[in-house]
C-alpha cells in the first residue's frame, strides 16, 4: 500500500500536473501574437563551440532569438552569456542543473529558478522573467514558484538532439512548419541526457539553409521580449 501511495502521489505531483496546467494553458505560451512571425529558442546551452556559431549566424542573418540557458553552462561561459544580452537576443531560464521539476520537491524547484536568475543577473546586470522547464515538465507548485516568469512551451518541436534526425528530417520538418506566431524549440547543446553531442552541429547547417529561405519569403524572426 506504501508503495502505491508513492507511486500514486508521484503521478499526481508531476505527470498529471504537467497535463493538466499544459491543457488548461494555465501561464503557458506556446505561440506569439504576429503573422508570419517565428520565434527560434534555443534549449540547454550555453555550449562554448556550439552556442558561439549559432550566434555567428544570427548575427550574418540579422536576427534575434532567445536562449533558454542552464544556470552552471551560463556560469561556466559567461562570455556567451553577456555576447546574447550585447546583441540583442532574449535570455530565459532552463534551471540552474538540466533536471526535470518531475524530480524536483516545490522549495527545489524554488532554487533552480532563483539560481540560475542570480547567475543572469551577475554577468548582463539583468533578470528575466522568461522560463522554460526542462523537457516542457511541471509539478504541482510550478504555477505559485514560477508566477513571476512567464512559462515557455512551443509550438514546434523537432528531434534536433539526434544526429540521426537532423541528417534524416530536420530540414523538412523546419520547411512543413507553420510561421504564424510559431515558436521553434531547438538546441544548442548536446550534452545532456539522450541527446547526442554532435548533434547541434548538424542542426546548425539546417537552420542556416532555413533561415536563409524564409527570410526571402518574407517571414520573420522575433524575439520573445520583443514579442510579448
Amino acid at each position: 500500500m506504501i508503495l502505491v501511495f508513492i507511486i500514486v502521489t508521484f503521478f499526481v505531483y508531476s505527470i498529471i500536473s504537467t497535463i493538466v496546467i499544459r491543457l488548461m494553458n494555465l501561464k503557458i505560451i506556446r505561440r506569439v501574437p504576429r503573422d508570419r512571425t517565428i520565434a527560434l529558442t534555443f534549449d540547454d546551452g550555453p555550449h562554448p563551440s556550439h552556442t558561439s556559431a549559432l550566434l555567428d549566424m544570427l548575427k550574418k542573418h540579422g536576427i534575434k532569438a532567445t536562449f533558454f540557458v542552464v544556470g552552471e553552462h551560463a556560469v561556466q561561459n559567461p562570455g556567451l552569456i553577456k555576447r546574447m544580452a550585447d546583441e540583442g537576443h532574449s535570455l530565459g531560464l532552463h534551471h540552474y542543473r538540466h533536471i526535470s521539476s518531475w524530480f524536483l520537491t516545490p522549495w527545489g524547484l524554488k532554487k533552480q529558478l532563483e539560481k540560475s536568475n542570480e547567475v543572469i543577473r551577475g554577468i548582463t546586470g539583468e533578470e528575466t522573467y522568461l522560463y522554460r522547464p526542462p523537457w516542457g515538465h511541471l509539478n504541482v507548485s510550478s504555477l505559485l514558484f514560477a508566477k513571476r516568469y512567464r512559462i515557455i512551451i512551443w509550438s514546434h518541436i523537432f528531434k534536433d538532439w539526434k544526429v540521426k534526425e537532423c541528417r534524416d528530417n530536420l530540414s523538412r520538418r523546419l520547411n512543413h512548419a507553420d510561421s504564424e506566431g510559431a515558436v521553434y524549440v531547438l538546441h544548442d547543446n548536446g550534452a545532456t541526457l539522450g541527446a547526442d553531442e554532435d548533434a547541434p552541429k548538424y542542426m546548425l547547417e539546417c537552420l542556416d539553409a532555413f533561415i536563409e529561405d524564409a527570410l526571402e519569403r518574407n517571414i520573420r524572426f522575433i524575439s520573445l521580449d520583443d514579442a510579448l
